[in-house]
């Protein structure tokens, strides 16, 4: 039986993916101790972070790398040497529950987070400070040398920053926080965009976050929509099963003559989000700032004639897709391989949105909540650069804590 949640926790991580993880790693090397000083909740049940939903056929290397995250060559763990025989889900759950173990990050799974606001002020007569409390009372905030490692110490039921509420096996569940580094990805936040028609198809419409595997799809003539890796997964598992596919895509694609996401294309993307995220504007997607990387295991898709796309349809019928000419393609079925938006309902009633209709973050901080460190977000949102990324956030955590 696992221990109780506390009532109070210095720092609290939302999320067990890779940047919830990643972050973890570092607030726990920088001296704060798991399940008193540090917790982290997750929605899952089990370790894996979005990747335990990924489908069946998908694996590593196939179009998409995993980066290690810090720590995982000590505990004898990494994806380098990973098989790339067996579905990326079932290797990356059982990578991320062995790194949890061995570095004991005491992550409380099944436990989701619902809401999170600002704690109430404190009461008149608690405002005295610290000399009205004994030194148990207080909650102290020590520094070790080059003032970047604060440890945390003394009463763990203080009132914090934040109040949290949720719900896991057994009940509700509330408790306070001074930070909290919000990693929730961006997995429960499917995005399916609004088309004339969409609600009078009469054929079967289906989002990537729903997807297992083609079979569903046997002699049906398919639309997939969507410009990414995932539209263009899917095709792959399509092109002879289904009795036909299109491909829409609402820009052209652009294909980059590379095995992989170049260095400079990696950076380039980085600095488009970096500047959406800092302005408050909603993130674009990663593809439409790196382009599709025109790998071996598309070329054979290309000279099969299987990966050629087409401008977006105007609108859905009945039947199928009406072009932009008026003509009607018939369809039998739509994947939307239309991308996810970051999860962050559960801070809605922090009112951290901008008229733009982004969240202004700056170096992982959000700008309206400085107490708030937003993981994974925006530039951080690559897969390769969460070790750095998850250092960069502990730190600002710690800074925050400090204040």
């Amino acid at each position: 039986m696992r221990a109780s949640l506390p009532r109070h926790v210095p720092v609290l991580v939302i999320g067990a993916g890779q940047a919830g993880l990643a972050a973890a790693w570092w607030l726990q090397e920088r001296g704060l101790t798991p399940g008193r000083d540090l917790l982290v909740l997750d929605a899952d049940a089990d370790a894996g972070g979005a990747w335990q939903h990924r489908w069946p056929a998908l694996r590593i290397g196939a179009a998409h790398r995993i980066a290690d995250l810090p720590g995982m060559r000590e505990a004898g763990l990494g994806f380098a040497d990973a098989p790339r025989d067996r579905p990326a889900s079932e290797v990356v759950v059982a990578q991320y529950r062995a790194y949890e173990r061995f570095w004991r990050l005491d992550v409380r799974h099944g436990v989701r987070v619902d809401a999170v606001r600002r704690a109430p002020a404190p009461a008149a007569d608690d405002v005295a400070g610290p000399a009205r409390r004994s030194a148990a009372e207080q909650r102290a905030v020590t520094t070790r040398p080059h003032g970047e490692a604060p440890t945390v110490e003394g009463d763990a039921t203080a009132s914090g920053r934040f109040r949290v509420t949720g719900r896991d096996a057994t009940g509700p569940v509330t408790l306070t926080a001074d930070v909290i580094v919000n990693a929730t990805g961006t997995w429960r936040s499917p995005f399916v965009p609004w088309y004339p028609g969409r609600d009078r198809f009469a054929g079967v419409q289906l989002h990537t976050h729903c997807w297992r595997d083609a079979r569903r799809f046997t002699g049906m003539r398919v639309g997939v929509v969507g410009g990414g890796t995932s539209a263009v997964e899917h095709l792959a598992e399509l092109d002879g099963v289904a009795a036909s596919t299109v491909w829409f895509t609402r820009r052209p694609v652009h294909l980059v003559e590379t095995d992989g996401l170049t260095t400079e294309a990696g950076i380039a993307s980085v600095a488009t989000m970096d500047r959406a995220a800092r302005a408050g504007r909603p993130l674009p997607s990663v593809v439409s700032t790196t382009g599709l990387p025109h790998t071996g295991y598309m070329r054979g898709l290309i000279d099969r004639g299987a990966l050629v796309s087409q401008p977006m349809f105007r609108r859905l019928g009945a039947d199928g897709a009406v072009l932009s000419g008026g003509t009607t393609l018939p369809l039998d079925a739509i994947v939307w391989d239309t991308g996810f938006r970051p999860h962050l309902g559960h801070l809605a009633p922090l009112r951290l949105r901008e008229p733009a209709g982004g969240v202004r973050v700056v170096d992982g901080v959000a700008v309206r909540e400085p107490h708030l460190i937003l993981a994974g977000y925006g530039p951080q949102a690559s897969t390769i650069t969460a070790a750095h990324a998850g250092r960069v956030n502990a730190l600002a955590a710690l800074r925050a804590l400090s204040r």
